[in-house]
């Protein structure tokens, strides 16, 4: 059996698991902190691409 981990910690994932929509791909994560974190993280890169173009 193939053993996920959390996309943001590297926790290992359990049966609640929250999708995170990032740059056209679906990540996992383990819980809403992680999930926030990744979004920011996205949102933040995103911008500072947009800004240089």
């Amino acid at each position: 059996m193939k053993k996920t981990t959390c996309a943001a910690c590297d926790c290992e994932l359990g049966a609640d698991t929250i999708k995170v929509n990032l740059g056209g791909k679906s990540v996992e994560v383990c819980c809403e902190e992680c999930a926030v974190a990744l979004r920011e993280a996205d949102q933040s890169t995103s911008a500072s691409s947009v800004s240089k173009e």
